[in-house]
């Protein structure tokens, strides 16, 4: 017998339906377990101190755990990877900086293109560096000390938490656009970095500012600018670089993502229950020694990582840098 052509067209719509039903279902659920954050770091660093203040946050409005699991290695790119394998459901979240845009020019072959497979939720914080230098250094501004690294060369040594991190990549911009020659010397993290620079083993780092403005404040390391656009509240008799440097402009940036796919109803919850703590009193208050909160939509967090992905791209590529 055949099907009249309203019943077939009935039928044909309700089985093209019946695979979008479940998905739905699960945004509109969601969350219905625990959710894992995963951090490319050890503990202990300020991308997983941001994880470990975010979680309680999202456990209490949302009504399941947010647990913390740390994938160090790779510099960042194996905790990357294993959300970019992970099931689009939203219960694998990635907890990234600007150290993902920067890796994705520095390694030449990964197994994933991170702006394609990682969808972003929501910028959480913004986080300004330091430029200091050990005491020993004569020079207590940012000309100073561009006059004494060009008429000293091959004696001032720069510092950096590794190879392609954002202490290496912000010391490279300075370079270029100030035409200056600094010997990078990558370590294997932050507190190795500034561990030398207090004993005078390098002259020049730039570092997170909450890492560095207790030793600022007792005259251990001098600061001769911040990175940032504009002054810092922290530190507001310390000049940018950039009103002697023009343009110049460098400070990290923390957010959350998950594997593309992922439905956009568990990402725009996820986005609104992030901003929600961006300017809860509590959290904004605990988040203050990481930097600036950021707020926005996917769709910002977004724009921002491609522009920044291509900013750094272009640094790596004219510094030569290559990861260890």
């Amino acid at each position: 017998m055949k099907l009249r052509r309203r019943e077939f067209l009935r039928l044909a719509g309700t089985a093209a339906a019946a695979p979008v039903l479940p998905q739905l279902a699960s945004a509109l659920d969601y969350p219905a377990r625990l959710v894992r954050i995963i951090v490319g770091f050890a503990p202990g660093g300020s991308t997983d101190t941001l994880a470990r203040l975010i979680s309680p946050w999202l456990s209490e409005r949302l009504g399941q755990p947010f647990v913390i699991e740390n994938r160090p290695g790779g510099a960042t790119n194996i905790g990357t990877e294993a959300v970019v394998r992970a099931p689009p459901d939203g219960y694998t979240l990635l907890m990234f900086d600007a150290t993902q845009a920067i890796n994705a020019t520095l390694y030449d072959k990964l197994n994933f293109n991170f702006i394609r497979d990682i969808a972003p939720i929501a910028s959480i914080v913004r986080t300004p560096f330091v430029m200091e230098v050990h005491p020993s250094v004569p020079a207590t501004t940012v000309p100073e000390f561009i006059a004494y690294a060009k008429a000293n060369p091959g004696k001032v040594n720069m510092a950096s938490a590794g190879t392609g991190s954002p202490s290496h990549l912000f010391g490279e911009l300075f370079k270029v656009m100030s035409g200056v020659a600094m010997t990078h010397v990558p370590y294997r993290g932050a507190a190795p970095a500034i561990s030398d620079l207090l004993g005078g083993q390098v002259q020049v780092y730039f570092s997170v500012v909450g890492t560095s403005i207790e030793y600022i404040s007792t005259g251990k390391v001098r600061a001769l600018a911040v990175t940032t656009s504009t002054r810092l509240e922290a530190l507001p008799d310390v000049p940018t670089v950039g009103e002697f440097v023009p343009g110049f402009e460098a400070s990290s940036w923390y957010g959350l993502g998950v594997p593309k796919n992922t439905p956009d109803e568990i990402i725009d919850r996820l986005n609104r229950e992030i901003n929600a703590g961006l300017v809860d009193a509590k959290l904004k208050a605990r988040l203050a020694d990481l930097g600036s909160v950021l707020p926005g939509s996917p769709t910002d967090f977004r724009k921002l990582v491609a522009e920044e992905t291509e900013k750094w791209g272009k640094v790596v590529r004219f510094s030569g840098a290559k990861p260890d």
